[in-house]
């Protein structure tokens, strides 16, 4: 009897943490966050800096660049200014360019779209 009950709380636990494990993008679940989308005032300090803050320095910063990020570092203007074709054919996964972030989901279609613009403004330190 203990043994068939250890069984079944088991097989209940491992039904309860396979439903537990659901991956979903924000913005197919959330379509109107992806609306509000602000590609009118685009800087780099305001939106491209945060942007990747967010997704870029936990390997390409200055001290994770040499050993996690291929030596290629984005902690300032003049090193993502230096590299921003390169960066844009990551981020949105084009050409040779090896698709960042590094084996992970592709960024939100609004930080590639504001990424995209800021480039095609000049890519100014604004």
């Amino acid at each position: 009897m203990k043994r068939k009950f250890l069984s079944f709380v088991t097989f209940v636990t491992i039904i309860i943490l396979s439903a537990s494990c659901y991956y979903d993008n924000e913005e197919a679940l959330y379509p109107q966050l992806s609306s509000s989308c602000d590609t009118t005032n685009v800087t780099y300090s305001g939106t491209i800096a945060p942007i990747l803050a967010n997704n870029c320095l936990s390997c390409h910063s200055n001290a994770m660049a040499p050993t996690a990020g291929n030596n290629i570092r984005l902690e300032n203007y003049a090193d993502v200014q230096s590299r921003k074709t390169a960066i844009s054919g990551s981020i949105n996964h084009t050409g040779s360019y090896s698709p960042m972030p590094k084996n992970g989901a592709k960024l939100k279609t609004c930080s590639i779209t504001q990424f995209d613009i800021w480039v095609k403004n000049g890519a100014l330190n604004n």
